[in-house]
């Protein structure tokens, strides 16, 4: 059976557009994401424990802004530069993080580009599983550790998949209980449908490898449950 064709990036931009409301709440924002809180203040935690001092972020696919926010609690004084394919979502970003928000970019990662050097810390969460080439990860990591300063770190919060079909499947079973006990049968299906039409994710163990052939020094996982991971790299 032939797969199904993946949506635009035209198409991934306006459900986004259409979502602003939901995915502005630090709490319930990401209820579909299996312990999107709690993972967003790992990463805020582990970007602060590791990188001295955070002026400059990168929030990369930003959304609402919510882990930016998170990240502001622990580093008050950071500028954040926003990139989102979604304007209504950006505009909600600049509005919750008032002066901290320095910059918007309403582009895709992919074709963006900034002076090396240019950031401490790099936040992608929830973004990075539109990529869909091997050729566009790699485009994608270089430009990471290239715009970072020696010491500064990226972290990332995604949906992964896994390298073994067997323990592919184990996880997306229990993906798909948590989905369903979240809002029964027919919610499972929504969710599951648009992962297939818009994601493209990849084993957490090929993401930390590019990290490590990019040239990060140090990658570690921070955590991992079913379908998702969160990790951070210290160039």
């Amino acid at each position: 059976m032939k797969s199904p064709e993946k949506s635009s990036t035209a198409e991934i931009r306006e459900r986004f557009d259409r979502d602003v409301e939901r995915f502005s709440n630090l709490a319930t924002g990401q209820t579909a994401t299996m312990d999107a809180a709690f993972c967003m203040e790992l990463v805020a935690a582990a970007a602060a424990a590791t990188t001295s001092p955070i002026r400059g972020v990168l929030d990369v696919g930003c959304g609402a802004g919510n882990y930016s926010l998170k990240l502001r609690e622990r580093v008050a004084d950071a500028a954040f530069t926003l990139v989102d394919l979604s304007r209504p979502m950006l505009d909600r970003a600049v509005e919750r993080l008032g002066s901290s928000a320095a910059a918007t970019h309403q582009r895709d990662i992919r074709e963006l580009d900034f002076a090396a050097g240019s950031f401490d810390a790099i936040l992608a969460a929830a973004v990075l599983h539109h990529l869909r080439t091997p050729a566009e990860w790699e485009h994608v990591f270089t430009g990471f550790f290239r715009w970072l300063r020696p010491g500064g770190s990226l972290w990332v919060f995604d949906l992964v998949s896994h390298e073994c079909p067997a323990i592919q499947q184990l996880h997306w079973d229990r993906y798909g209980k948590y989905q369903t006990a979240l809002g029964g049968a027919d919610y499972r299906g929504k969710v599951f449908d648009y992962v297939v039409r818009e994601d493209t994710p990849t084993p957490v163990t090929y993401q930390l490898q590019l990290a490590r052939q990019t040239g990060f020094s140090k990658v570690d996982v921070l955590h991992k449950n079913a379908s998702f991971a969160a990790y951070g790299a210290v160039k």
